[in-house]
């Protein structure tokens, strides 16, 4: 597997990865991989089977018999199932909470380890989420971990959810971060940890803008001026 063009951005809950992982993958031209979108089309399939409850076994059986596509963009990627594009079927709260416990069950994220990694094969993408660095493209050349306190990134979530028109109990999204960082770095396969080898950024007092600039200035001095290859955009 070539990771020599791959940057890798963790972190945990509401530490921002996907918008400025987003946001690098524009400033670059890179395209982005959204690892998120791959469990909630899981999840998408399981709503559809009525196999929203079923046990772990069942649902890695699911997980390795769907045949899910991806075409990366450097914006929003087209996610299907079976050659149906479920992209627009995958942000709703009730696919994000299925998706959530599916990410814990091992034999759903072996089953998504290989499609990951055929994805990032020809390099030349960012790609966010709580294993990417670690146990996905473990050889890649940047790899960032996000992070902040609990309290800022729970308010963080919460600014979003009221953007939404949603009201919000402050107190209840403080206890669903905490919630999920403790599911995240204690589950058996392959839980949230920091790669030895990353830069760790601590966004707690930097702006959105004054953590892409931090990203953006290490990705040069790792890669030049980012005329990378020719990545797998669709």
């Amino acid at each position: 597997m070539d990771s020599s063009f791959v940057i890798t951005i963790d972190g945990p809950a509401g530490s921002g990865k996907s918008t400025l992982a987003r946001s690098l993958s524009a400033e670059l031209g890179w395209p982005f991989l959204d690892t998120g979108a791959l469990y909630r089309a899981v999840a998408v399939a399981a709503a559809e089977l009525g196999l929203g409850g079923a046990g772990p076994e069942a649902l890695a059986d699911l997980a390795r018999g769907l045949e899910i596509a991806v075409v990366l963009a450097r914006d929003v990627s087209r996610v299907s199932l079976a050659g149906r594009d479920v992209t627009d079927l995958l942000r709703t709260p009730e696919i994000s909470d299925l998706a959530s416990r599916l990410s814990a069950v091992a034999g759903v994220r072996g089953a998504l380890r290989d499609l990951q990694r055929s994805l990032g094969s020809r390099g030349g993408i960012v790609t966010e989420g709580r294993d990417q660095g670690t146990a996905i493209f473990p050889e890649a050349r940047l790899k960032f971990f996000l992070t902040a306190a609990p309290e800022t990134r729970a308010e963080r979530r919460a600014r979003e959810l009221e953007a939404r028109g949603l009201e919000v109990d402050r107190a209840a999204v403080l206890a669903a971060i905490l919630a999920r960082d403790l599911q995240d770095s204690t589950r058996e396969t392959d839980p949230l940890r920091e790669p030895p080898d990353s830069v760790r950024v601590d966004s707690t007092s930097l702006s959105e803008r004054e953590v892409l600039e931090l990203m953006l200035a290490r990705a040069r001095e790792v890669f030049g001026r980012i005329s990378g290859p020719e990545g797998p955009a669709g």
